[in-house]
């Protein structure tokens, strides 16, 4: 049976990709303590469930779901058993991903595929199994978090930026594909507290980071950004959100 989009102040069935750490921990902690239902996705289970444990312990509610985003048969079973657990799912934050930083001479072609598998695909996968159900349910959120470099190329991002430029243009077509119940946000945080720059194995790009990286701010700033986005009125959709440390230029 159709149903509409929820009022804004109803709480909803959140997946979180990519939670157990940094912006997705984060988004997850807030969301479920404003009362949403979380569900934390990633592939490090032993993570997750710390994570969901502070949730319950909190009053929240939490589940944990093992999944690898670059697996699109994974991300749509994890989806439908959603659905099937809660009877909806209304909100999507796409915010897997990885940073191995290189300059192109470098020649870690490796990453520079994981980085096209994680950041690009994954997004893609995730859109693919929400989508239907939206469309049945007549409402559904899709946020992607993208980055600065989607907005800004400097030596070492030439990959990165162009993975994080594809998810805002993939996430701004979804926007300008779908119907009007279905609401489309992207997120684009600047330097923020995480384990993206740990990952980094290129010398020079480390080095690079650790100067770019001085002025950081918590991952919660961009939870209350996403917050925001989902907090507002079914007929507003908040299309993007720039967050950046104020001394980041």
């Amino acid at each position: 049976m159709t149903t509409t989009a929820l009022p804004s102040s109803t709480p909803r069935v959140v997946l979180v990709t990519g939670a157990s750490s940094g912006i997705g921990e984060a988004t997850a902690v807030r969301l479920a303590s404003e009362g949403h239902q979380v569900v934390l996705g990633a592939r490090r289970t032993d993570r997750l469930e710390a994570v969901a444990a502070r949730i319950r312990a909190d009053g929240g509610r939490a589940g944990v779901r093992r999944l690898d985003v670059t697996d699109p048969d994974d991300v749509r079973a994890v989806v439908d058993r959603i659905v099937e657990e809660h009877g909806r799912i209304d909100v999507i934050v796409n915010n897997a991903g990885v940073m191995p930083l290189s300059r192109l001479d470098a020649l870690l072609v490796d990453e520079w595929d994981r980085m096209i598998e994680v950041n690009v695909k994954g997004l893609l996968h995730g859109i693919a199994a929400v989508l239907p159900h939206f469309q049945r349910q007549g409402g559904g959120h899709v946020v992607t978090i993208a980055s600065v470099g989607a907005h800004e190329v400097v030596p070492t991002s030439a990959v990165y930026s162009a993975t994080k430029f594809a998810a805002w243009a993939i996430t701004e077509g979804l926007r300008l594909e779908s119907d009007p119940s279905i609401r489309v946000t992207t997120i684009t945080p600047g330097v923020v507290e995480s384990e993206l720059a740990e990952h980094i194995s290129d010398p020079g790009a480390q080095s690079a980071m650790r100067t770019y990286r001085r002025n950081a701010i918590p991952a919660d700033a961009i939870a209350r950004a996403i917050s925001f986005a989902l907090a507002q009125p079914a007929d507003v959709d908040v299309n993007e959100i720039i967050v950046r440390p104020a001394a980041q230029r």
